[in-house]
């Protein structure tokens, strides 16, 4: 017994599986590097993993695609499909690690958990890691000021030039720093006694020593503005077609939906991928999983369909330490033309959006979070906690201290500040755990995505050649085959449910109580062996349909949902 006990502590406490593929996701990856490790991937699992592109960028990057598909358990069309996409916007680079990793992690334990094996083999997988790779690749490797937006030029103060006013990196340290200028007694903000780096505002009636003049840059055109015209200026997550709105309502939405390459690269995709049943769209800052609807004119989704997202998005809160599962016109702001409102209101899928990483994150402990609140001289009192975290835990890799400066502009001023990725990414070392937690949630989203089944069917003679045939349509995901938003806006084919045999169907129901005899609820459609049920199949549901048949030999049923996969059963007559 003793024996037994140790070997199994012993494989437990194992070391570390041998990984086929070894990536590092405590960095951040260009383009070029994300590229490389999914053809990586690629080559290692060839089986499963096809390498594509779903189109261009403005500036001619490839948008990569990975798929994830068993072949041997169908193609890919035929199974309930999730699509995970990140990085809409260029500043937001964690998403594209997260899609890095689930890919790796999918593949590298799909041999060893027999959780992950039952995933792959009945879901499909469609990746993006980068929607907007111009913007990454000008976070990453330039100052990352106005990477946000992609690079179709725009016109953002009307004086008919484009893109001509950016920031400027004066003291060329690929750093777009902030600038203060010191103005004895005639200023607004002094320094804090707490911290020399802090600015504060004085006490009304009270005058300050300095001001703060924006970011570094100069006036590029002569128009007396600093910096009011750079790269793109418009926003990749307010050109979709569902309740789009002109920029006057909502900036950045450009002058009509689909505008832009990279969104009509994905709507594509997405048009000709109908077996979506799950979408994920990461984004960063702020601990949210978001929902639609993105505005409050639109209406709240019908009743089952919040039940739904309830479920899943409170499961995600307790996956998720830090995150807040909310409604985005509610709880964040009103976004007009956007993504996963188009998903799910035109497409007529189960959507999310993460927005990756939580300020709270970086001190997890309840003792030190109520000390910061309760003490205002804490060092990580809240405006001092991230200089705290900074200094003793990253040992200052992301402040740039304030330094003296001559501007060509401002004359002597102090230039300084937090770095880039301030804020809106974790420290690189807190990255994996951002990654696999994230990842863990939109797996579990997949596999609520619906699945289809069929239940043994059964065969009772009537008398003669008249049977009665009762078949149980099961679907035990959480998620419906067609959500109420997608029959309330018919944006989803009707499940179908047919009979094939040498057979007349006389009448079709629905069994009303499978434990007694009674009369079933009458299926009443003009073609009797093809059954369409324009609200789907709904979450954790076992339907028992019944059939008065006449005729003899071999009967094929089939029920064909386009988000729930398709399943068979057959039976003889005789």
């Amino acid at each position: 017994m003793c024996a037994t006990v140790t070997a199994r502590t012993t494989q437990a406490q194992g070391s570390d599986p041998a990984h086929k593929v070894r990536l590092d996701f405590n960095r951040w990856h260009d383009t070029e590097e994300l590229k490389q490790d999914l053809l990586t991937l690629e080559k290692a699992y060839p089986k499963f993993l096809t390498y594509s592109s779903i189109g261009k960028s403005y500036e001619g990057r490839d948008m990569m695609l990975m798929t994830i598909n068993n072949p041997d358990t169908g193609p890919e069309l035929s199974k309930a499909a999730m699509y995970i996409e990140a990085n809409v916007h260029g500043n937001e680079i964690q998403g594209g690690e997260v899609c890095l990793y689930t890919i790796w992690y999918l593949m590298e334990n799909y041999d060893r958990i027999p959780q992950v094996k039952k995933l792959v083999d009945e879901r499909v997988f469609y990746i993006v890691p980068t929607v907007n790779p111009d913007g990454r690749d000008y976070f990453l490797h330039g100052t990352g000021s106005g990477a946000r937006t992609g690079f179709v030029p725009v016109d953002d103060d009307n004086d008919g030039q484009f893109d001509e006013d950016p920031p400027n990196d004066l003291n060329g340290n690929n750093v777009i720093e902030q600038i203060r200028k010191y103005v004895p007694g005639e200023g607004n903000l002094r320094i804090s006694h707490a911290d020399p780096r802090i600015l504060e505002p004085v006490p009304a009636g009270e005058r300050g020593d300095y001001v703060m003049l924006g970011m570094e840059g100069i006036d590029d055109d002569g128009d007396g503005l600093v910096n009011e015209d750079g790269p793109g200026s418009y926003d990749g997550n307010r050109n979709w077609g569902t309740d789009w709105q002109p920029e006057y309502v909502q900036g950045g939405a450009m002058d009509y939906p689909y505008q832009l390459p990279e969104a009509r690269s994905v709507n594509d995709f997405l048009l000709a991928h109908p077996n979506i049943a799950g979408v994920q769209s990461y984004h960063n800052s702020g601990g949210m999983i978001l929902r639609g609807p993105g505005a409050e004119a639109m209406g709240e989704y019908p009743r089952e369909d919040v039940a739904v997202y309830d479920r899943l998005g409170k499961q995600g809160e307790r996956m998720l330490p830090y995150y807040r599962y909310i409604v985005i016109w509610s709880g964040l702001y009103t976004v007009h033309g956007g993504f996963i409102d188009w998903t799910s209101d035109g497409l007529g899928i189960l959507s999310f959006s993460n927005e990756l990483w939580s300020g709270e994150q970086y001190f997890n402990s309840p003792e030190l979070k109520q000390q910061q609140e309760q003490d205002p001289d804490s060092p990580i009192s809240p405006e001092r906690a991230r200089y705290f975290f900074d200094d003793h835990l990253e040992f200052g890799d992301e402040y740039i201290e304030w330094a003296p400066f001559d501007h060509p502009e401002y004359g002597k001023v102090e230039m300084g500040g937090w770095k880039k990725t301030y804020g809106r990414v974790p420290p690189r070392f807190m990255n994996e755990e951002l990654a696999h937690r994230n990842m863990a949630f939109s797996l579990y989203q997949a596999d609520e995505m619906p699945l289809v089944t069929l239940g043994e069917p059964t065969v009772e003679r009537i008398g003669g050649d008249v049977y009665r045939v009762r078949v149980e349509l099961v679907n035990d995901k959480i998620i419906p085959t067609i959500t109420g938003k997608a029959a309330q806006n018919h944006v989803v084919a009707p499940d179908l449910l047919t009979v094939d045999g040498r057979i007349d169907v006389v009448t079709v129901g629905i069994v009303q109580d499978k434990f007694r005899p009674g009369p079933t609820d009458r299926i009443d459609q003009n073609d009797l062996r093809r059954i369409l049920f324009h609200s789907g199949l709904p979450g954790e549901t076992r339907r028992i349909v019944e059939y008065v048949v006449r005729g003899s030999g071999p009967v094929t049923i089939r029920y064909a949902s386009v988000k729930g996969g398709t399943a068979e059963a057959r039976v003889q007559l005789r």
